[in-house]
């Protein structure tokens, strides 16, 4: 499977501009304050210290306002699309690979929410993408990721030849990679002026309990280009949100599938082989011929008592609130075994979850004892359990 990943190492390329790099220092450097709940609100919470100690958010490079350099590739509908159209609006220009399954719909979740948070003036900005997958450039790999993720009218996701492709990334500074069936490039997303600049460069980090978060730092920096600096919905505080180990006692409600009760316990005391997933993950596997596949090793771990399966969806990623019942109702209720939301990304970035799917099989001490990036087939999943539990 593609997967995308950020780059904090060296091997940069000789073009990689100095504000990249300075980019990447902010955004993984400084030590975290106390934790406040995704739902709180407050402007002390969204000051500059609480930014600057808050290491799952990039509070932005500026650029220095030079002319943004122009393009036109061929967005999902298969249609000519130039960056220079779209002058008189702010413009969040984002790198994506179009097979991703890691890093790239965290970036896409923060633009659509910064763009909700504008309100009105959302009206005057436009979302662009750019195909960062050298070994998937066509129309339909585009689209797929536009369908999947329900983005179909909410951006232009552009791409064209590899060479068109190429020129894009190197204009923008962007290093993109492909290493095997890896895809490797920086996400980059630029914020450009509505005459056309680029104002500053935002990367996004792997924090699923982020994406709200750099979605109000973007939602801020968009209203300050625009003309009559809008107002723009306060919805969180910038505080870090530290993730919930597999060490640490909690519960997550129950969504669907079979459970005893209406929430699963994690933690010490509670060894679990859990499957994290998110339900756009359709757009490279079958998700419902994979999920269903769990039964087969759920009955082996009663029989054996083994660490039984527990599915966790990161609503953080989905698309739409109703994505995940609507999906677990095309399943009527097949799954023997519970399936949970972690609707803030807290439980995954505790686990260290890279990518969906995830695969992690948990010790009833909280120790990780394997990581599967991808879905991990029979037999050789109750092979590795098997092994494991020895």
């Amino acid at each position: 499977m593609t997967f995308t990943s950020i780059r904090f190492t060296a091997n940069w390329p000789l073009w990689t501009p100095i504000f990249v790099l300075l980019a990447l220092s902010l955004a993984i450097t400084g030590c975290s304050s106390a934790p406040s709940s995704p739902q709180q609100s407050s402007t002390a919470g969204r000051s500059s210290t609480s930014l600057g100690l808050n290491p799952a958010v990039d509070p932005g490079t500026p650029l220095g306002g030079k002319p943004a350099p122009n393009f036109t590739l061929l967005d999902q509908n298969g249609q000519k699309v130039s960056l220079s159209q779209f002058r008189g609006k702010a413009v969040l220009l984002s790198f994506a690979d179009s097979h991703c399954s890691t890093i790239c719909p965290l970036t896409t979740t923060s633009l659509l929410q910064a763009v909700s948070l504008l309100g009105p003036a959302g009206k005057q900005v436009q979302i662009l993408g750019i195909d960062a997958n050298p070994k998937a450039t066509r129309v339909s790999d585009v689209r797929a990721y536009s369908v999947a993720h329900n983005m179909m009218t909410s951006w232009h996701f552009l791409t064209g030849t590899l060479p068109q492709l190429e020129q894009v990334w190197k204009a923008y500074h962007v290093y993109v990679q492909a290493i095997k069936d890896n895809i490797d490039h920086e996400p980059a997303i630029y914020l450009i002026t509505p005459d056309g600049r680029e104002q500053s460069i935002f990367l996004t980090q792997m924090a699923y309990t982020a994406t709200d978060q750099q979605a109000q730092v973007l939602a801020d920096a968009t209203a300050a280009v625009l003309p009559g600096h809008p107002h723009v919905k306060q919805s969180v505080s910038l505080r870090y949100i530290p993730g919930i180990k597999p060490t640490t006692a909690t519960e997550l409600p129950v969504a669907g599938g079979h459970a005893p009760g209406r929430t699963v316990r994690f933690g010490p005391g509670h060894a679990h082989l859990v499957v994290f997933f998110a339900t756009w993950v359709d757009e490279n596997t079958n998700l419902t011929a994979e999920l269903l596949a769990l039964n087969g090793y759920q009955r082996e771990a009663l029989a054996h008592g083994w660490p039984q399966v527990v599915a966790v969806d990161e609503a953080s990623t989905e698309t739409t609130p109703s994505a995940l019942p609507t999906f677990l109702s095309s399943l009527h209720g097949s799954l023997g075994y519970p399936v949970v939301i972690d609707k803030y990304g807290a439980l995954s970035d505790g686990y260290n979850v890279q990518g969906q799917p995830w695969i992690e099989l948990v010790s009833s001490t909280g120790k990780i004892l394997f990581s599967n990036d991808g879905w991990f087939p029979e037999p050789a999943l109750t092979t590795a359990v098997r092994k494991a539990m020895s």
